[in-house]
């Protein structure tokens, strides 16, 4: 929020401040034996005191200006989401489902692996990992050609799905961006993206279509994939 911060100083703080300067100083009759030493009246320590002290007056002013300011932006709820990319198609989950972001590494398949969707395991720091296809999961085509040139990072999402961690690969991720609850309280329910599998909504987003991903179904859906 940007603005100018009002620096009005009420009737009660100037009648606080002996303003002697006024009365007897260079701009009163000239009677105030100080000036013999100080010659004029912004050399006089009473003056600086009372300078100083209306500046601390400003000063608070402004911090209770700021304050309130604070206070408002506070009260905009956001929500934290992972913005993510599969193939050509940009989604987003909330990130208290997210444990990490991690650098691509080896999935190793199971010889009987229970559902399509189960890629396999991977090692994350010593630990095996089941790994899952969200591309599977959720109907999406599959993975388009990056194109030449083109600077992408594919990454594996480690998530908390109901009975642990599990890994999905992803495509790209964008990042975790706060959005603000009212975009998310008028997201599109209509429209093929929107009436997707396991969709609360899709929003602009960056110039794209952003597509919010039910949490819960999500995690369901995985949950499903391991039993």
């Amino acid at each position: 929020m940007t603005g100018s911060v009002s620096l009005n100083v009420t009737h009660e703080d100037a009648q606080a401040i002996d303003d002697c300067w006024n009365r007897i100083g260079i701009r009163g009759d000239t009677s105030c034996p100080l000036l013999v030493e100080h010659i004029h009246c912004r050399n006089c320590a009473v003056y600086s005191a009372a300078a100083t002290r209306l500046l601390d007056r400003y000063a608070l002013q402004q911090d209770d200006q700021v304050h309130a300011w604070a206070t408002v932006e506070a009260q905009v709820a956001t929500r934290s989401l992972l913005v993510f990319r599969l193939g050509e198609e940009w989604l987003a989950l909330t990130t208290r489902s997210l444990v990490e972001v991690a650098p691509v590494q080896a999935i190793h398949s199971l010889p009987h692996q229970r559902s399509r969707a189960l890629l396999g395991v991977a090692n994350v720091r010593g630990a095996l990992i089941a790994c899952l296809s969200l591309v599977e999961l959720l109907g999406l085509p599959a993975s388009a050609d990056v194109a030449p040139g083109a600077r992408v990072m594919p990454r594996l999402l480690i998530i908390a799905a109901h009975g642990g961690p599990v890994v999905v690969p992803v495509d790209e991720v964008d990042g975790i961006h706060a959005i603000d609850q009212r975009l998310l309280d008028s997201a599109s329910l209509s429209g093929p993206q929107a009436s997707a599998k396991y969709t609360r909504g899709v929003l602009p987003f960056k110039g794209r279509s952003l597509r919010w991903l039910d949490e819960e179904q999500v995690l369901s859906a995985v949950t499903r994939s391991l039993t």
